[in-house]
């Protein structure tokens, strides 16, 4: 190419100042007015990866981006062949005459379950509505998607999480004391993380940030009362739910469900992810206890009837699976029936718990099955994909208090305490997803393929 040609070619191509570059999908457009079944084989391979990279920063698994890919692909006359992980995709598309290969990635794992359900319906409407459309209609169906703005804002944000770590506390077997002071530092962390992550900081500033400021705004909350109204110093073991709204509940479970499909790449991209995040803020937590000398203790007692406790843990599943559900941009519909659903599979997985010898492992797996059960009959009639509906439902089965005392008790050098607290937490949270397993196996056709 000559100097000349290679300038205006430079001209006219807007290079990405991004570390992780943005692609300019509009620019890669030729023949923009032909219909995309007629297209090029490179113009149809890249109508695949952007659906597939698109569900991808919805934090969906790699099994159900493989899914749409595959649908879209089919519709466009290809063979697609993905290897996906966290952030990245790597896939090839084949066509009677040639091949495709690209490679694609994210600066960042998210998590979207309103526009994840946008592009599933999208997917779903492909071949009927899609298919005929021209590469340009297409992408700009897709960029309205893409660039789609979040529902909520920081705030509504920082009030979800306070609202969700509150219920979690009192599911914990807190009172009003300790869920007053978690909703001020869950929503105080919540807005100063949400605030990071607006402005792109790197996500080991935007955990251990929020998880300090939800903490040290729980001790400024707890001290003020103990000083106004001599409030017992018993309370303070609540500060451990103000930072529970960090739990990485969408890749803990996507990476289980990936490595049973065989996933392996993206399963355990997922859990190291998913690791780091809990080491991360437990270990923040910990240095925030140390400084201020306060310890895991256990909970002062509610003395509360079964009933009304019963009936209390409906309301609190409820209300705490809601704020999730909002923390992870739900529409209000998507979020009051992810909350419904998490009302009657957490109450029961507690009540097996408190009224049967069931072990608190078992009790979160038929917890976790019927979540998924029930998603998936939701599923069925609205079309919200399962995962919207599951993961926000048995993020407050995740036992974030078990992690963080096997943290605690570790760096205090009771190791012993540690590991038994540590063992408690991965049973807990290997059963969940097998239920969500189970649901799937159990009601989903496609889901039983090994193929």
């Amino acid at each position: 190419m000559d100097d000349k040609k290679h300038y205006r070619l430079k001209s006219t191509w807007k290079l990405s100042e991004r570390h992780h570059m943005a692609i300019p999908w509009d620019q890669l457009v030729r023949e923009a007015d032909l219909p995309a079944i007629d297209a090029g084989i490179a113009e149809r391979s890249a109508i695949v990866g952007r659906i597939g990279i698109i569900l991808l920063s919805c934090g969906t698994g790699a099994w159900r981006v493989r899914e749409a890919m595959n649908t879209v692909a089919r519709s466009l006359g290809l063979t697609c062949s993905a290897d996906i992980g966290l952030i990245s995709i790597e896939y090839t598309c084949f066509s009677p005459t040639h091949h495709y290969s690209q490679v694609l990635s994210l600066s960042s794992s998210g998590v979207n379950t309103d526009k994840l359900d946008r592009m599933e319906r999208f997917v779903h409407n492909f071949d009927k509505k899609y298919a005929n459309l021209t590469l340009a209609e297409l992408h700009q169906e897709l960029d309205r998607i893409q660039t789609h703005s979040g529902n909520y804002s920081v705030l509504v944000g920082g009030l979800a999480a306070a609202l969700a770590c509150s219920a979690f506390v009192f599911l914990l077997g807190g009172g009003l004391v300790e869920m007053f002071c978690a909703f001020i530092g869950a929503g105080i962390g919540n807005l100063v993380r949400g605030e990071m992550i607006h402005k792109q900081m790197t996500i080991l500033a935007c955990v251990g940030v929020g998880v300090a400021a939800a903490c040290l705004s729980y001790g400024i909350v707890f001290q003020t009362l103990v000083a106004l109204f001599h409030v017992a110093a018993g309370h303070e073991a609540g500060y451990i739910g103000a930072m529970l709204f960090v739990i990485p509940g969408f890749p803990f479970i996507t990476s289980m469900l990936d490595i049973s499909k065989l996933d392996m790449r993206s399963g355990m991209e997922r859990l190291a992810f998913a690791i780091m995040i809990t080491t991360v803020a437990s270990l923040v937590g910990w240095l925030f206890a140390l400084m201020v000398q306060l310890r895991p203790g256990n909970f002062l007692p509610l003395s509360l009837g079964p009933v009304v406790l019963c009936l209390l843990r409906v309301a609190a599943s409820f209300c705490g699976v809601y704020g999730f559900s909002i923390m992870f941009n739900s529409p209000q519909r998507m979020a009051i029936t992810a909350g419904l659903v998490g009302a009657v599979a957490n109450t029961l997985r507690l009540e097996l718990v408190d009224l049967t010898a069931v072990p608190p492992a078992a009790a979160a797996f038929v917890g976790a099955l019927v979540a998924g059960l029930l998603a998936s009959v939701i599923n069925r009639y609205e079309g919200y994909p399962r995962i919207s509906l599951t993961v926000p439902s048995i993020v407050i089965m995740v036992p974030g208090l078990y992690i963080y005392r096997a943290v605690y008790n570790i760096g205090s050098n009771s190791l012993s305490v540690g590991a038994m607290w540590l063992t408690r937490a991965a049973l807990i949270i290997m059963f969940l997803p097998m239920g969500l397993f189970l649901a799937r196996l159990l009601l989903d056709k496609k889901w039983r393929q090994s193929d």
